[in-house]
């Protein structure tokens, strides 16, 4: 069996479900676990985050949204020297990976059909539902539900501490800097699960343009700075573009202090496993005294101090 995925999220469950081996093609975002790193890289991006501002990438990838051009290249050769049997894709946002239609044009020049697994998970329990479906179709059925079973368990163990929490203070979570965007999807579900209040995103819903006036209204009490695709360095050296507005410091969480960046590439972006390391994460910020969870090293920063929120957690 030869997989390729076309998204970081379904390579590593092609690694959580045991499959390492027989993945034969990745993209070139595909960093986890390390070994996904020296796969043959079918997919590749004309957006290079590293060399660009948040504003600059909106504009590029907005432009070619609207020109209905794709931010991606399918690397024919790559992927005929792949020959997959299986292709892992998604259909959630053409803005994020390669689209549905790109891979149907892209797999003619293999000579043959390979089964095509287009998953687009909203929600915490689509994201469980991806990892069965390609144990299904993979047949790892047992390793998928085992996994998932794990997943749930400490999904469960955030609910039963924090469910009944009855100080919630309001969080925004902002998926991107310039413009200024709010979390969908996933995210509200996550920030309520991990006892706050989620007021301007829409669970199961895209991300969306928030203006600052909205903000203000909501009067967030934290901050949590999730740039899609960013790291905590890439987001720390943009962060000036929300500390130069007047109207940041205005916001309670920026007065207070309660601005905390984290590791969106690896625990928020991503829909597989490691999004429950992100819930964890969520329920660490918001009642530290309360959740006694071991989050992932470096995976929180505290904006004022610059200090990584376990160093003070313990």
């Amino acid at each position: 069996m030869r997989i390729c995925s076309f998204l970081p999220s379904m390579t590593e469950i092609v690694y959580a479900l045991g499959l390492g081996d027989n993945l034969v093609g990745v993209t070139h975002e595909c960093d986890y676990p390390p070994d996904a790193t020296s796969k043959s890289r079918v997919i590749m991006s004309l957006v290079k985050p590293e060399e660009l501002t948040s504003k600059e990438i909106d504009i590029l990838v907005s432009e070619n949204y609207k020109a209905g051009k794709s931010t991606y290249i399918v690397g024919e050769e790559a992927l005929r020297k792949a020959n997959p049997d299986i292709i892992l894709t998604q259909g959630l946002c053409d803005v994020c990976a390669v689209s549905g239609n790109e891979v149907t044009e892209a797999v003619k020049v293999l000579g043959h059909s390979p089964q095509i697994i287009s998953l687009e998970p909203n929600t915490l329990d689509e994201i469980l539902d991806t990892i069965l479906i390609v144990g299904e179709a993979t047949e790892r059925k047992d390793e998928a539900k085992n996994l998932v079973a794990k997943l749930k368990h400490r999904i469960e163990r955030v609910k039963s501490l924090l469910g009944k929490e009855k100080n919630r203070p309001r969080v925004f979570c902002m998926e991107w800097l310039d413009p200024v965007y709010v979390a969908g999807h996933w995210i509200p579900e996550m920030v309520e699960i991990a006892g706050a209040e989620c007021g301007l995103g829409k669970a199961g819903a895209p991300s969306f343009k928030v203006s600052w006036d909205e903000i203000l209204d909501f009067s967030p009490q934290i901050i949590v700075l999730m740039p899609c695709g960013f790291d905590i360095e890439k987001t720390l050296g943009e962060v000036d573009i929300l500390t130069s507005n007047e109207r940041w410091h205005r916001l309670p969480a920026a007065r207070k202090g309660h601005v905390y960046l984290v590791d969106a590439n690896s625990y928020f972006s991503r829909p597989g496993p490691r999004i429950v390391d992100g819930l964890e994460i969520l329920a660490k910020i918001f009642h530290p005294e309360i959740s006694a969870f071991g989050i992932p090293l470096n995976s929180i920063l505290n904006l004022r101090n610059h200090i990584y929120l376990e160093s003070f957690l313990g």
